[in-house]
């Protein structure tokens, strides 16, 4: 299974994105707090989070908890990373996949980072490019592991108006 990660998201509209993302993709969410931002109904609401019922995020008081309660092969998505998820093998996991990705303001801190230099990643870009939005670099980077695995689990074709749907008037 592959699990996103957000680590101390701040901008619900980035979260309300990723939930998207994981209820398309049949992808687990996970938030480790501090949330800039609550989770409860009114506020879900409001920032377009409207998939809270196909996808329901577990919730962690801080790293340390995170760790303490999944198991898996650990994959941080950071500016600092040296090579491109292009260049790891996800179909070589026999584990449960977690793709962390940082605040939107500071990523994910240092001391979580160095310990897994290995499994640090960075999307390719322009030199003077900071980074990418947050929710567009969860969908490239989950899309790039569902590919390596051939999309399991997901429909190939249109199935609400129907796969021959451009063929008929």
């Amino acid at each position: 299974m592959i699990h996103v990660v957000l680590y101390q998201p701040e901008i619900p509209q980035n979260t309300g994105n990723i939930m998207r993302t994981c209820a398309a993709t049949n992808t687990q969410l996970h938030l480790i707090k501090p949330l800039g931002f609550a989770l409860d109904e009114k506020s879900v609401r409001r920032s377009g989070m409207d998939y809270r019922d196909i996808i329901e995020p577990k919730v962690y008081e801080d790293y340390e908890h995170f760790v303490s309660m999944n198991n898996g092969t650990y994959f941080f998505i950071t500016r600092y990373g040296k090579k491109a998820p292009s260049n790891v093998s996800f179909s070589q996991c026999d584990d449960d996949i977690y793709l962390f990705f940082g605040r939107e303001s500071t990523g994910i801190p240092k001391d979580i980072l160095r310990p897994h230099i290995e499994t640090c990643l960075r999307l390719p870009m322009v030199e003077n490019a900071r980074s990418l939005n947050l929710s567009n670099t969860v969908a490239i980077v989950v899309y790039e592991v569902l590919r390596q695995l051939d999309y399991p689990g997901l429909s190939k074709v249109e199935v609400i108006k129907g796969e021959d749907w451009l063929e008929h008037d």
